[in-house]
């Protein structure tokens, strides 16, 4: 088969060289294992002290299910996945109600299904899936409905399109994850504004977003608690403030070059979830500022790269789901430095590719995997289809397989 990354091989479309269209999705998978290797060094320095090897290797498992995953999905096809939306979207949701209904809540949360294998205890956060599902949904109905998507009164325009996504957005907000509702629906916002939705369309809708927010914050002692003491949080240092407090300590003591590698002093004890949402103090702490704009410049590329991709993309959705897709890792990049160096509330959000957490390092490599599928479909149209017709071939052998393929044909 042909390596589509490595080839120089010309392909037209329409008599133009469209070959060169696979130069952002190298670039992008350059970056982002860069970013993972990097990840999994600060996560071993950031949790060996006090876990062991325990994050390191589980990291590790999940790094290879989502390398598995974001395989997948490129040999499968984003056309081919987007089509299924409504089964993403209704297994995702069956996942975030088990996770309110039968699992305890961890920090006043019901985010995880917690998965316990021999020698193994792992957990799955389904809001990390629900972000794609809801790209593939919104970006599968504007391109099927591109003259109706954006009217109030058809049977395929706005209404049935805020519905399907709000059914899962709800789902994630039910389960008291307001951080992620919060990015979800900002990114849905910007794909149906991006996608031609009028302005006037999200006035109600922000308002009515602000109201619940206020509503949700005065009535939630600990969130409210978040939003008056992130400015100050000298004054409350050992109470609501010590999170932030000792993660501005982290990133000052690193000064420009940091202390050493391993040698981080506030991860022992001092600094919670250290080798979570909060691992780029760590890395401030130990590699200092200039690491920090390294990794800064790193996430900004990631970001060029994906919107060139989306923005290459000859197809309606492969642009719209690139960009949505771009949007969710990017502002969840942007709020977890914000949230380490005080300039946003403490808010549980890893760094994409960085932190710990499995269920958010594989919905993140999974979508690079459909990134790479917008830009290989535009550089070589029908690419998957020889990767699938070996895989036929491949599982010829089995009987069941036999059956359904003269069933199918």
């Amino acid at each position: 088969m042909k390596n589509l990354f490595l080839t120089d091989e010309l392909s037209q479309v329409n008599g133009e060289d469209t070959s060169s269209a696979i130069i952002p999705a190298r670039w992008l998978l350059l970056v982002v294992t860069v970013l993972v290797v990097f990840g999994l060094t600060m996560l071993y320095s950031a949790s060996y002290n006090t876990a062991g090897l325990k994050y390191f290797r589980n990291q590790i498992i999940w790094v290879a299910l989502g390398s598995a995953g974001a395989f997948a999905a490129f040999v499968i096809g984003y056309r081919r996945i987007a089509a299924g939306r409504y089964w993403w979207m209704g297994i995702c949701f069956v996942l975030l109600m088990m996770a309110v209904l039968f699992f305890p809540a961890i920090n006043g949360a019901n985010r995880w299904i917690r998965i316990r294998l021999p020698g193994l205890e792992l957990s799955l956060q389904p809001s990390e899936f629900a972000k794609i599902a809801v790209a593939l949904f919104v970006a599968k109905y504007c391109s099927d409905n591109l003259r109706t998507f954006a009217l109030l009164r058809s049977r395929n325009g706005l209404l049935p399109l805020a519905l399907g996504a709000g059914l899962l957005i709800g789902g994630i907000l039910i389960g008291r994850d307001f951080g992620t509702t919060l990015l979800v629906l900002s990114v849905t916002c910007l794909t149906l504004f991006i996608a031609g939705l009028n302005l006037r369309y999200f006035v109600i809708p922000a308002a009515i977003v602000a109201l619940l927010g206020v509503y949700i914050v005065l009535h939630d002692p600990t969130r409210l608690a978040r939003i008056t003491s992130f400015t100050r949080p000298e004054l409350v240092q050992q109470d609501e403030g010590y999170q932030l407090w000792n993660s501005l300590l982290a990133l000052g003591s690193g000064g420009w070059t940091g202390i050493g590698f391993m040698e981080s002093r506030m991860k022992a004890k001092y600094l919670p979830e250290a080798h979570t949402d909060f691992i780029l103090a760590i890395v401030g702490e130990e590699l200092g500022l200039v690491w920090m704009l390294i990794l800064i410049a790193l996430y900004a590329w990631f970001t060029i790269c994906a919107l060139k991709i989306s923005l290459q993309s000859p197809s309606r959705l492969g642009m719209l789901l690139g960009f949505a897709l771009t949007m969710g890792i990017t502002l969840q990049a942007a709020i977890n430095i914000a949230v380490v160096s005080g300039s946003a509330p403490t808010k549980g959000m890893p760094a994409p590719f960085i932190s710990y957490g499995g269920s958010n390092m594989m919905a993140c490599l999974i979508a690079v995997g459909l990134l790479v599928s917008i830009a290989a479909e535009t550089a070589y149209p029908g690419y998957n289809e020889e990767y699938l017709n070996a895989i036929r071939r491949t599982c010829s052998f089995l009987p069941w397989w036999r059956k359904y393929r003269n069933e199918e044909e």
